[in-house]
């Protein structure tokens, strides 16, 4: 009788990625996102009356039609001005919102400047600031939208900002987001270094999200020793960060008073963050991670398992009404 041939570790171990990654990151960027979190009508809130997005990028501009942005990496930092359409108002509109979010964009104007982190500062002076930055698998717009949903759930009353880094927008670019989430580190520094220098500005409160997460304390690490940052920088949100816990342990204690304002949105259960372990050698990220473990560094940890519905519960934050009361309410911590 001839031996059983059984499959290699490796082609075994392919397979699982594959279906894992498909499963895990299929909806990071869309697939809970597009349920609205929303009560009200869209005016009812600062940025739903005046759907305007302040956007840093180091995207690669592709012109003055769609995408306007898109996956390959500028040359430099770019800024931008995004026009939204938000929900409208009726019964047939807010179903329509459940359904697809609603919030779209229509056009960009690209702002020639020399120096486009001071002039991102510069169209934000005079409000506190709102920054978001995305996480793996989207593209620019999607990303726009998430920033609009994000800000008027949370009946933001300030500028409504987003830093977009290069996302390759698909299952399969992993590798290439985390490379050139790291790669934007510089552009991140820059944006952040004109807000904090700018003393109209009031309070500069940051929510990253997922891969966003690593790119946030990377440039937080930078400019730890930055003067004026302790005092300017309000909440800092991480919601389900895709971040190694060890690098996350490291980083952590050396930012040194915003790290007793930064609040991390956990969830055992999160099917991305097991895939991203995955990827990374079995490594837990800090999304996934213990409460206990997270709370030892000062950070505040608010901890989703069990709270509303979601397929991957990667998203909360934006999906879940609830969820989104918890950025709310660090941003309320922290101007107080």
């Amino acid at each position: 009788m001839s031996p059983v041939t059984s499959p290699s570790r490796h082609a075994v171990s392919r397979r699982s990625f594959v279906a894992l990654f498909g499963l895990g990151l299929a909806g990071c960027a869309q697939s809970e996102a597009s349920v609205s979190p929303f009560i009200g009508p869209a005016d009812s809130s600062s940025f739903g009356k005046e759907p305007q997005l302040l956007v840093a990028t180091t995207r690669k501009p592709t012109g003055d039609r769609p995408p306007y942005f898109g996956s390959e990496r500028g040359s430099g930092l770019t800024f931008a001005e995004v026009r939204l359409s938000a929900p409208g108002r009726g019964v047939a509109a807010q179903v329509s919102s459940v359904v697809s979010g609603d919030w779209a964009v229509l056009g960009v104007t690209r702002r020639s400047a020399s120096d486009a982190a001071r002039a991102f500062s510069d169209a934000a002076t005079g409000r506190d600031v709102l920054l978001y930055v995305h996480g793996f698998n989207e593209t620019f717009e999607s990303a726009a939208r998430s920033a609009g949903q994000l800000s008027h759930a949370l009946a933001f009353e300030g500028r409504t900002a987003l830093f977009t880094w290069p996302s390759g927008g698909g299952l399969l670019a992993y590798a290439y987001d985390r490379e050139s989430a790291l790669w934007s580190r510089d552009g991140f520094v820059q944006t952040l270094k004109a807000l904090v220098a700018n003393p109209t500005i009031g309070r500069i409160n940051i929510v990253a999200h997922s891969m966003g997460s690593f790119l946030t304390l990377e440039g937080l690490r930078e400019l730890r020793d930055f003067e004026g940052l302790s005092d300017r920088v309000g909440a800092v949100v991480l919601a389900s960060p895709d971040v190694d816990i060890d690098a996350f342990e490291q980083t952590v204690p050396r930012l040194g008073p915003i790290a007793h304002r930064m609040t991390v949105i956990i969830d055992p259960g999160d099917k991305a963050l097991a895939v991203s372990s995955r990827i990374a050698g079995g490594v837990a990220r800090a999304g996934a991670a213990d409460r206990e473990r997270l709370e030892q560094l000062g950070v505040r940890v608010a901890d989703t398992a069990g709270r509303g519905w979601s397929l991957l519960r990667h998203d909360l934050f934006l999906s879940n009404s609830e969820v989104t009361q918890v950025v709310r309410r660090a941003i309320d911590r922290a101007r107080a």
